[in-house]
């Protein structure tokens, strides 16, 4: 069993969570019970995550995705309501990491889905490693059909694939998971030939062909489930407690 300041606190010096400018609060979002043995992680403290910990008497909730968001509502009501009472009615504990979780060199979903992949990383294309969210790196030879496969295997998720014409075996490759389609251009003019990522816009498709670098999109969920994972694990070995990980199945 650990403290709850204590871990709140490991966390925070693991993922340097305080150096990023985020979309949210990392850390601590709600404050349970000040002793903690039983960890469960998923991507988002949905409703449904929520009760899956309620079952498990779990002390804390560590999640990629948590809660008050920039320019959202501020508002305790209907389903915001509905999932911080849970939370409160329980003594339950909700961590979430955004933007750190992604950027971890070790823990993040980026360094996770790499080693997965079998992706040998370069450089961050808009950062420092550890500051960085989109990836650089490289592969063993492999045709667009064959990554594809690949990444279906891993992911258990079919991706999407968009095909840039006049291209041969792929080696150079960029990745940021999540919803970071966007960042094709850079990916392109960093030198990639193949861009993944978790989600599409209509303008990708246009992007990528007109560019001429692959784009894949293979799920927003399925892409940042290890990111979170890996940290429950490092908790777990860190302090001697118990982690699940509970995957809430999202198609998007």
């Amino acid at each position: 069993m650990v403290e709850r300041d204590v871990l709140v606190a490991a966390c925070e010096h693991k993922l340097s969570a305080s150096r990023f400018k985020d979309f949210t609060l990392n850390g601590l979002q709600v404050e349970g019970r000040g002793r903690i043995q039983r960890v469960l992680t998923g991507v988002t403290a949905c409703q449904a995550l929520l009760d899956e910990a309620v079952a498990w008497e779990a002390d804390a909730i560590v999640v990629h995705h948590g809660y008050f968001w920039k320019n959202e509502p501020i508002a305790l009501t209907g389903m915001k309501q509905r999932r911080i009472k849970t939370l409160l009615s329980h003594d339950m504990n909700l961590l979430a990491y955004h933007l750190p979780l992604d950027a971890h060199p070790e823990l993040g979903n980026n360094a996770q889905l790499a080693k997965r992949m079998g992706w040998q990383f370069e450089r961050c294309l808009d950062g420092a490693l550890g500051e960085g969210l989109l990836w650089l790196g490289n592969t063993a030879p492999a045709s667009l059909s064959a990554l594809s496969q690949r990444v279906a295997h891993e992911l258990k998720r079919e991706p999407l694939v968009i095909e840039a014409a006049g291209t041969g075996d792929i080696e150079r490759v960029a990745w940021c998971t999540g919803g970071a389609q966007d960042m094709i251009t850079q990916a392109y003019e960093g030198g990639a030939q193949f861009f993944l990522s978790g989600e599409i816009s209509e303008r990708t498709t246009h992007l990528a062909r007109e560019m001429g670098i692959h784009y894949m999109a293979a799920g927003h969920h399925a892409t940042e489930r290890y990111g979170v994972q890996a940290l429950g694990e490092w908790l777990a070995a860190e302090f001697g407690i118990e982690h699940r990980f509970v995957d809430i199945d999202n198609p998007a």
